[in-house]
């Protein structure tokens, strides 16, 4: 224990000074940024200036990501830089019309950082120094995009992922600033094809979701060119999805650019969600695209020819220009990715870009790159805008409290009823759904009457609640959306069987591990994903349809959690979805299927809870004077645990455990109150010594490390089970209360 106390504030420290030395993570940072924007919804036009504006910070940002991957070189490493060189003419569009309240924006390849962090220096949020020789190396500058002042608050993980996110942030976004809604998505031509992203494409449309997506098509994969990897067109695709096409020739003509922003974001704010895709240019029966097209349009044709001749093609090869050039203005690179895709000698992709062996004042020396009165255009916009940007609250926060009015009012089953966990969550949501109509939303799959979320559902309006059908990843990923298109207070919840969680939908807890608040700490959001039908009690489904496992699986995400909730009864489940929504921060919750009887008071006096309980990890359920065993029991089986310690003479205590984490100290507690040993009771897979412990047997297992006896009660082998009610399946499996006897007996 010694050694476990020392691993853990020796981390604590460590993260401590992480923090400390960080420039950025903190609760806010004030940015003296660029004093410049676009409108939306201007009836013009890209004037000179403003394009010589725009064309300036693309250049600067340019310069700076191409002398961070050379400060990189230097020890030995490289990144993204081609797609991070890509990115910044789209995005630096995104941040000119961006307002980071009611507009946002989010990227969901974000292995493109470089480019993100150096279009954010470009327009002061960030020390272009510390982008230059920070990035990759510490806390501030990280090797994928991660919130910085300025920045976007999703950060990006798997390819696809971010998309049904941003969807949820968009529908989120509409539900607190209406017509002004708008969301950005930055999306790269492999991460498309992706299951979630195509879900996530359906539910734009579904819920006609205020959100343009803008593609990097550049014909280029990881591990080859596109052509090569999957050949296929994501315009019908996605269209067929319900995202409708805007074609552009190209990204890097900015006036262009602009007017297809403009179209775009009226169409999604009509409720048509848009793609803006860059076709490139290919020959026509009117006129021929070649090499030469190619130098000419970028006026890099000496460089070309040069390049061209090295490699004995002719000028006058026909080609595909990309709408998106990977590597761009980076000249050599950029040639060698043009070759790449139309299988010319000299080919080359550069996913993993790098400026190692490479001259930096060389490369910055390229047509592309050098400065024709570009600092002169940013200096006379003037950096003189202060833009603040705060961090999410901590978790814990106040969040959505109910009054104790509201509390009284609410009618739940009385002791020894025997009903489902589930009604006490369907009054809980109900309640609050009501007491706050404009901070409730659902995202369900097709499932309210099974998971309870239907009463709640009809409390609210349609910018609340998001039928999403099977489409239980993406969902919860959209959950996640919502819970950031806003830091004030709000429920989101997300419901489906637990069984969904643990096979498709564990994607959406996934997501927390890469979500940096603005402090640092990759956290959990504002969001409570919904485990209905846990353990065993799913009726007469067989083994197929259970969550098994669901305890370890919520154990996993402990560090980003506020709090995992395990009620055991209807009463302690509507005192747990109120706790969860008056805490700010991630939450879990896992409720059985089946009846179970209302836990009452030892002295039979009333319900072990009401209304206005407050939620506690650890709830004394049975006490007996000199009692020196006690059963700790997690969910569904408390009631078990009950009449096990009242067989026991006085000799056993019980306990309800309502969740985790143990308040400090409390499981301590218990070990130096029981000297004679504890046994553990739940409805999961706990598993053996062969196989290895696992489940709230576990917790305990590691958290007493042999300082008291121990025995757990739960399924131990789940590989053969009959097709029964949940009595006889955990008779099967040896959930009863003569196991618990015999297990208090061998300790």
């Amino acid at each position: 224990m010694r050694n476990a106390e020392l691993a853990v504030s020796g981390q604590s420290q460590r993260n401590r000074e992480l923090v400390e030395n960080s420039r950025y993570t903190r609760q806010s940072v004030e940015s003296q940024v660029l004093e410049f924007s676009l409108d939306l919804r201007g009836g013009d036009g890209l004037t000179a200036d403003q394009a010589a504006v725009m064309t300036a910070l693309e250049k600067s940002a340019a310069r700076t990501a191409l002398s961070s991957l050379a400060s990189l070189a230097g020890i030995g490493e490289l990144d993204h830089l081609g797609g991070g060189l890509e990115l910044i003419p789209a995005l630096n569009m995104t941040m000119a019309v961006s307002d980071h309240d009611a507009v946002q924006y989010t990227i969901e390849h974000a292995h493109t950082s470089i480019g993100y962090f150096s279009m954010l220096a470009s327009w002061g949020y960030l020390d272009r120094d510390l982008v230059v020789d920070g990035f990759r190396r510490g806390l501030d500058i990280t090797g994928h995009v991660s919130w910085v002042p300025g920045g976007t608050q999703l950060s990006g993980g798997r390819l696809g992922v971010m998309v049904p996110v941003a969807v949820g942030q968009a529908v989120g976004l509409r539900a607190h600033h209406g017509d002004d809604a708008l969301v950005f998505c930055h999306c790269g031509d492999a991460g498309w094809l992706s299951g979630q992203a195509l879900n996530g494409f359906m539910g734009a449309e579904l819920h006609a979701a205020p959100i343009v997506f803008v593609m990097n098509r550049n014909g280029i994969q990881l591990s080859g060119p596109t052509s090569e990897i999957v050949d296929r067109d994501p315009r019908g695709i996605v269209e067929a999805m319900g995202v409708e096409i805007l074609e552009v020739p190209t990204l890097h003509d900015v006036a262009a650019l602009f007017d297809a922003y403009r179209e775009a974001a009226k169409r999604a704010r009509a409720g048509r969600p848009t793609m803006i895709y860059p076709v490139g240019l290919r020959s026509t029966d009117d006129a021929q695209v070649t090499l030469a097209t190619f130098g000419e349009l970028y006026g890099v044709s000496d460089e070309l020819s040069a390049f061209a001749e090295g490699h004995k093609v002719s000028m006058g090869t026909e080609v595909w220009i990309p709408g998106s050039l990977m590597s761009f203005r980076d000249t050599g690179p950029m040639f060698e990715c043009l070759f790449y895709v139309n299988g010319l000698e000299g080919g080359e992709g550069h996913h993993d870009g790098h400026m190692k062996d490479r001259d930096l004042d060389t490369v910055l020396s390229n047509p592309m790159l050098v400065s024709n009165g570009d600092d002169e255009a940013i200096e006379k916009v003037g950096f003189g805008q202060k833009r603040v940007t705060k961090a999410r609250p901590a978790p814990g926060s106040s969040n959505l409290v109910l009054t104790g009015d509201q509390l009284k009012a609410v009618d739940l089953p009385g002791a020894g009823e025997s009903v489902s966990a589930r009604n006490g969550t369907q009054v809980a949501y109900a309640t609050i759904a009501s007491a706050f109509l404009d901070r409730f939303f659902t995202v369900s799959c097709d499932l309210d009457p099974s998971t309870k979320l239907d009463k709640a559902k009809e409390a609210v309006d349609a910018q609340h609640k998001f039928e999403m059908g099977i489409t239980e990843q993406a969902s919860s990923l959209m959950a996640n959306g919502i819970a950031m298109s806003s830091a004030d207070p709000q429920l989101v919840v997300f419901a489906t069987f637990a069984a969904f969680y643990e096979g498709i939908a564990r994607e959406g807890f996934e997501l927390w591990r890469y979500q940096r608040n603005l402090t640092g700490s990759n956290e959990g959001l504002n969001v409570a994903m919904h485990l209905s039908h846990v353990g065993a009690c799913t009726g007469r489904d067989h083994f197929s349809g259970w969550s098994l496992d669901w305890i370890t699986l919520a154990m996993g995400y402990l560090p980003y959690l506020h709090r995992f909730y395990a009620p055991s009864d209807a009463r302690s489940a509507f005192v747990a979805v109120c706790d969860m929504a008056a805490h700010y921060g991630g939450h879990i919750i896992g409720i059985p299927r089946d009846n179970l009887p209302v836990l009452g008071k030892q002295d039979g006096s009333g319900p072990l809870w009401d209304a206005d309980s407050d939620w506690e990890a650890v709830t004394p359920f049975r006490q007996y004077e000199g009692a020196k065993k006690a059963i700790l029991a997690m969910g569904a089986p408390a009631f078990l645990a009950g009449e096990a310690a009242e067989a026991s003479g006085g000799a056993v205590d019980a306990y309800v455990v309502n969740g985790l984490p143990f308040d400090d100290g409390g499981l301590d507690a218990l070990v130096e109150r029981y000297p004679d040993g504890l046994v553990t009771i739940e409805d999961g897979l706990i598993g053996h010594p062969g196989v290895g412990l696992r489940g709230f047997a576990s917790f305990v297992q590691s958290a007493t490390t042999g300082r008291v006896p121990l025995a757990h009660v739960g399924i131990v082998d789940p590989t053969i089970a009959p097709s029964e009610g949940h009595l006889p399946t955990w008779d099967h499996f040896g959930i009863t209360k003569e196991a618990l006897i015999e297990a208090v007996s061998s300790l």
